[in-house]
This record gives C-alpha cells, sequence and structure tokens, in this order.
C-alpha cells in the first residue's frame, strides 16, 4: 500500500530560532541575522556563520509516523584534511529526543586553509527520513544541523500538520562566538547553549556566530529589535582571536552595544558573560593563528601569536577583557538594575583544563558543551540566578 503524503510549505510558523526566511531555486534558507544585516558586511566567515541553522527548528503538531524532509545542505571540505562527518539533524517528540538522522549530498564548499581560498561545487537536495514515530497527536521538532549551512526544500508527512503552539515559555536571546554556535558538539540539541535551554524550559533564539561575536553594530540592533524575555551577550574571545580592536575602542563599543539593546529592552534581565578560559589567550594578545601541523591527521590546533608584552599598550587579552566586563557592567548597574556579569571561568575555568583541555587549544569538545550548559543553567535559570522564573 503506497503512502498518502501531505505536503506542507516551509513558512515562518512552522520554523523556531530563525530571524529571516530566504526563498532560493529549491526551496527556502533560514537566517539567524535579518537581511538588512547581512547587508552591512560582506565578511565570508559571517555569513557562512550566520546561515548555519544553530538552534533552528521546524516545529508542528500532527499524528504522522512517518516525516521526509528534503534538504540542500553546504557539505565543508578541508584540503589535506579528514572528511568532516555530515551535519546531524536531531528529532524530539514532545520535547524528548527521539532520533537523529544526516542527509548526505548536497552543495560541497572547498576551503583550502594554507591557500585562503575556497570553491564551491552545486548539489542535488536529499531526504531526512524518520520512521515508526507514534501515531498519537504530538510536537515534532526538527532541529536543524547546527554547522552546515541547510535550504529546506519541501516536508512530507504521512499525516496532516499544524503549526505548534505557543507553550508560553520564556524566550532567550543569546549571541556569541563559536562557542555558543556550538564548535565540536555532538549534535544541535547538545550545543551548550540549547541544552541549557531544554534544562530551563525556555525558548532559544541562538544568535553564536564562528567567528563573529565582534560588536558589530548591527548585531546589537538584531538584539534591540529581536522580542526577547532574557537576552544574554558573551563577549570576548572573538575580539583576542581576530586582533580587532585595542581596549581604548573595547570599553566604549560595549557601552555602544548595551545601549543599543536597551533601546529595545531597557528593562529585560540582560546578562553580560565574559570568556571562558582559554589558556593561550589568558596573558597572549591575538590574534590567532591555524597549526597545521597536524592537519593530515584531523587535528587542528591554534596558537597565540601576540607578544604578552603588548598588552600594557591596550592589546586585548582575555584577562583584560574580564577586568573591563566587570567593572563596566558595576559602573552601569546603579542605572540598570537588570544588567548583571557572570564570569565565563565558572562554566569552564583552571580545574577544567585538567580534565577537559580544549582539543584544538580554542574550542570545547562535546563533554565540555554538556558542563558548560549545565552549569549555565545552574548559575543563572535557578535560585538567584538572573534569570530565574522568581526575578521575571
Amino acid at each position: 500500500m503506497s503512502t498518502r503524503w501531505t505536503t506542507t510549505p516551509i513558512t515562518e510558523d512552522l520554523l523556531h530560532g530563525a530571524l529571516d526566511l530566504e526563498p532560493t531555486a529549491h526551496g527556502v534558507l533560514p537566517h539567524r541575522l535579518p537581511a538588512r544585516a547581512r547587508a552591512q558586511c560582506a565578511d565570508p566567515q559571517l555569513l557562512m556563520a550566520e546561515s548555519q541553522p544553530s538552534g533552528v527548528r521546524l516545529a508542528f503538531r500532527t499524528t504522522a509516523t512517518t516525516v521526509e524532509l528534503d534538504t540542500l545542505p553546504t557539505k565543508r571540505v578541508y584540503i589535506g584534511a579528514p572528511p568532516r562527518p555530515d551535519g546531524p539533524y536531531d528529532l524530539l517528540v514532545d520535547g524528548r529526543f527521539t532520533a537523529r538522522a544526516t542527509a548526505p549530498g548536497g552543495h560541497v564548499l572547498t576551503i583550502d586553509m594554507t591557500a585562503g581560498t575556497t570553491d564551491h561545487r552545486p548539489g542535488t537536495p536529499t531526504t531526512v527520513r524518520f520512521t515508526g514515530l507514534p501515531a498519537h497527536a504530538k510536537t515534532i521538532e526538527i532541529w536543524l544541523p547546527h554547522n552546515e549551512t541547510t535550504e529546506l526544500v519541501a516536508l512530507r508527512t504521512d499525516a496532516p500538520v499544524e503549526p505548534a503552539p505557543d507553550q508560553g515559555r520564556r524566550r532567550w536571546l543569546h549571541h556569541g562566538s563559536s562557542i555558543s554556535h556550538g564548535s565540536d558538539a555532538a549534535g544541535p540539541t547538545a550545543t551548550w547553549p540549547a541544552r541549557a535551554a531544554a534544562l530551563a524550559g525556555v525558548d532559544l533564539v541562538n544568535l553564536g556566530l564562528s567567528g563573529s561575536a565582534l560588536l558589530d553594530p548591527f548585531t546589537a540592533r538584531t538584539l534591540r529589535d529581536t522580542p526577547a524575555d532574557l537576552i544574554s551577550v558573551k563577549i570576548g574571545i572573538n575580539l583576542v582571536n581576530t586582533d580587532v580592536m585595542r581596549l581604548r575602542a573595547f570599553t566604549p563599543a560595549v557601552h555602544g552595544f548595551l545601549d543599543t539593546i536597551r533601546e529595545g529592552h531597557p528593562t529585560t534581565p540582560l546578562l553580560v558573560i565574559s570568556p571562558i578560559l582559554c589558556p593561550i589567550h589568558e596573558d597572549t594578545p591575538g590574534p590567532s593563528a591555524p597549526d597545521f601541523t597536524d592537519l593530515d591527521k584531523g587535528q587542528l590546533r591554534f596558537r597565540a601569536m601576540g607578544d604578552p608584552a603588548e598588552a600594557a599598550t591596550g592589546k586585548l587579552t582575555l584577562t583584560t577583557i574580564r577586568t573591563e566586563l566587570s567593572r563596566l557592567v558595576t559602573q552601569r548597574s546603579p542605572e540598570d538594575p537588570h544588567l548583571h556579569y557572570l564570569d565565563g571561568r565558572t562554566l569552564y575555568g583552571d580545574q577544567d583544563t585538567l580534565t577537559h583541555p580544549l582539543p584544538d587549544d580554542l574550542h570545547p569538545d562535546a563533554a565540555t558543551h554538556t558542563r558548560i550548559a549545565d552549569r549555565f543553567a545552574e548559575a543563572t535559570f535557578t535560585g538567584d540566578g538572573p534569570f530565574a522564573a522568581a526575578r521575571s
């Protein structure tokens, strides 16, 4: 007996965590920055990062027992390195992790890190399929790969679907670097923001942008204009490892970033998070540089290229940034009682480097994402934490 399929257009009311939906030749492409923001910066790293749908998921109600999603992913191939695994799609049924699948094929972006060049080879759509689901009415969530640009082509089910109803959860808007984006996490629901949101029962919008947490005004305006009940900004590591500014520019830039957010969210709980521990940049300025020595073995490491003595002339280190962020939040707090500060070393600190060292000297591994998430949820969403329900 052939399956009678229902094909449902993929529209904004089915998508959570995306701020823009761009029509393409094949379907639609979710974006985590709106078009106006993207138009103000042509940096390929930023555009790749914001199009990777970390925290973006389809959510709908259905009695379907089989779900098919046609997608057109963009795979990244690094010259000289082993193949990257296909990006995972996580399926949740009524909030519970149920299955994980991948989508082979798609476009291929070949990156030569030593030469600084890229090559794009077009591909064709592929299908992600989930079967054996319970036949009763349920909420289905399909979390898209957090680190793989993904065009959505078609959604098919063996029963009709409707958008998932609003569950009345608080909306948490978070911005940070590749660590927040989910670098080296096991899957889209295992990035530390996604896990922390699940533990706290909040609705996540993740603006973790790999290599691109640079206090950009267009990012601040995006945070300003996005509805949110809770906001956090994790500031520091990208400013050091890109060597993009000095202390003289840093302090006014942070003030301006927070001022812009406050234009749209004057009393929303706003948490400033300083960097987690990163030994190579604690007292050594950037920039960071990749070390290709063991790339053929699948191991890419990073080195700090600055001179520690340059910190005295205003080059940024993580130690400097933590000191300045703490001072700045303390300065602003009398006029902004809903502004809070969290030292990132409470999430990953000195002792953690002994048991969970950063594999590439810059990014936490999958187990450390879990550790950071659990600590963040405990520190911010419970007790006297800045995001505790009793405080809202």
